[in-house]
């Protein structure tokens, strides 16, 4: 019996690999030596990073790079073990976690540090790119990411414009001539969720701008900025990034990796189960454990877990998810893939609690789970 272990990290508590390592011991407690392919998953956001590194192998990269506010910050990012493919958070560099709550402001936060981290990369030799774009402080439409690889954005009088949001309602011209020349030759793969447009009332500065610290009026300034930086890029370089889904996404950032490094966007599950070679090991298995902090009915709408399932019933195979804990709506999952869905609470339990004992619960629930599995097959 082979058994395929994909789960995302639990969050606030445990990794990918930790929550895959601690299903792992569970299992072994049925089966000592029962064969296991542990696969670390993510969506795209916050621990994608880690997860391709721990699946594939490679090293985490340090780099002081620009911080949303335009102080300076300790970052990093992921050299996976082919040497070719650098893995990018945008969000340790430009994520909204690094400014304090008082201090956030969208007219003037900007994505430069990730643009940095992509630099950083580029020296490294990378030309593969996996980006993930969850958790921003910006609304800058990727601008800051582009003017620190050398794009050139304008005012009316050439001068260039400052960072921000709102310095992109001053821009006059783009020119690309002192772009990085390396750009040319990598493929660049945005990992994202999300499928807003750049503008408008589902667009980057409606949806997102408000929990980023844009107030009414912010929100209103902002959105008129996206749309002339849209039409500014259309008319200079023949790119139409105003409606394009996913284009809102980071508050621009992916209509920027749209328009400068000419991305593709793909959900970030898919973009991490391709990268991990996930459906080989599903060729082989005969049972899928995957799992996330939260399972409730949003995690039908294309997370990870269902992201994994959907992939294993191309196989044929059972799917079990474990979970943190469980919210309204989670039987959706029942229609997406999954089987059988087990918190780790064993009881009433704090949350404090949850998260100490966290890799035993699992262990625990992921054996109790494979013993039920195993009595399901045995025959009458």
């Amino acid at each position: 019996m082979r058994v395929v272990i994909a789960p995302q990290g639990f969050k606030g508590a445990l990794s990918a690999l930790q929550v895959s390592e601690a299903i792992y011991n569970g299992i072994r407690r049925v089966f000592p030596s029962m064969v296991t392919a542990i696969v670390p998953m993510a969506d795209g956001g916050e621990g994608t990073m880690q997860a391709l590194v721990d699946a594939i192998g490679g090293d985490m990269i340090p780099v002081e790079v620009t911080d949303p506010m335009g102080g300076r910050v300790m970052a990093h990012w992921g050299l996976l073990s082919d040497g070719v493919t650098a893995v990018i958070e945008m969000a340790v560099a430009s994520g909204l976690s690094l400014v304090p709550p008082a201090k956030r402001n969208p007219l003037l936060a900007t994505t430069y540090g990730t643009g940095e981290l992509i630099y950083s990369a580029l020296e490294k030799g990378c030309r593969k790119f996996i980006i993930g774009i969850g958790g921003s402080a910006t609304n800058d439409g990727g601008a800051g990411m582009a003017q620190a690889l050398g794009v050139n954005l304008l005012d009316a009088k050439g001068a260039s414009i400052a960072w921000g949001g709102a310095a992109l309602a001053e821009l006059g011209h783009v020119d690309i001539t002192m772009i990085d020349q390396r750009l040319a030759g990598c493929d660049v793969l945005l990992a994202c969720d999300v499928t807003n447009p750049l503008c408008g009332p589902q667009g980057a500065s409606a949806v997102y701008g408000p929990q980023k610290g844009a107030t009414p009026e912010m929100v209103t300034q902002l959105d008129a900025a996206l749309a002339h930086y849209a039409d500014v890029i259309k008319r200079d370089l023949g790119i139409d990034i105003s409606s394009l889904p996913g284009a809102g996404a980071a508050g621009g950032l992916g209509a920027g990796l749209i328009a400068f490094l000419g991305a593709k966007v793909l959900p970030g599950v898919d973009v991490v189960i391709q990268a991990t070679g996930l459906v080989e090991h599903l060729r082989e298995a005969d049972l899928v454990f995957t799992g996330e902090g939260r399972i409730d009915s949003q995690t039908a709408c294309g997370k990870t877990p269902v992201g994994v399932a959907q992939k294993a019933k191309e196989f044929g195979l059972p799917v079990i998810a474990i979970a943190g804990e469980i919210g309204d709506g989670y039987q959706a999952v029942y229609e997406q893939g999954i089987d059988a869905v087990f918190s780790i609470a064993p009881g009433p339990i704090s949350f404090s609690q949850s998260i100490e004992m966290a890799e035993e619960l699992i262990a625990d629930v992921a054996e109790r789970a494979l013993r039920l599995f195993i009595c399901g097959r045995q025959p009458n």
